[in-house]
């Protein structure tokens, strides 16, 4: 379930979206941008602290495996997780005012619980500004075909 709960929320990271001809994320106010990138460092270096941040109290993250999990969660399983850089495909991202979308496609590798896992998955991250800060609020993760 540890490994679910990663990999779907792994997704929610948009990592090297900087590392791509076009950057998507161009159209995204600077804030966001800069939360985006924040998130994706604090689950690359599994950095509790930030993450706790950046995810939204009222946090749900609909897994790869059809299980709904909360922020506790989400923070539990990313403690006991080493992933590797990884970057995102097929990105879509939209954005109005307050709320935004990333979406895209992952394969992601590391280690939890000491067992390696390699999955590849399409993910929708949705952030949303509150009291002058953006946080992901929803995410939901499904594997893709190779």
């Amino acid at each position: 379930m540890k490994i679910a709960t990663v990999l779907s929320t792994l997704l929610l990271s948009t990592l090297p979206f900087t590392t791509m001809a076009a950057n998507p994320h161009a159209q995204l106010p600077p804030d966001l941008q800069k939360a985006v990138a924040d998130f994706d460092r604090a689950q690359l270096h599994s950095d509790a602290a930030e993450l706790q941040r950046l995810l939204a109290d009222d946090y749900v993250l609909y897994n790869s495996q059809g299980k709904v999990e909360n922020k506790a969660d989400f923070l539990r399983d990313y403690a006991q997780m080493q992933l590797e850089p990884f970057t995102v495909e097929d990105e879509t991202v939209r954005y109005w005012g307050d709320g935004a979308v990333l979406a895209g496609v992952a394969t992601l590798k590391g280690v939890s619980e000491g067992q390696p896992f390699s999955a590849r998955l399409r993910f929708s991250d949705i952030w949303r500004k509150r009291d002058g800060r953006w946080q992901v609020v929803f995410t939901q993760a499904t594997r893709a075909a190779p």
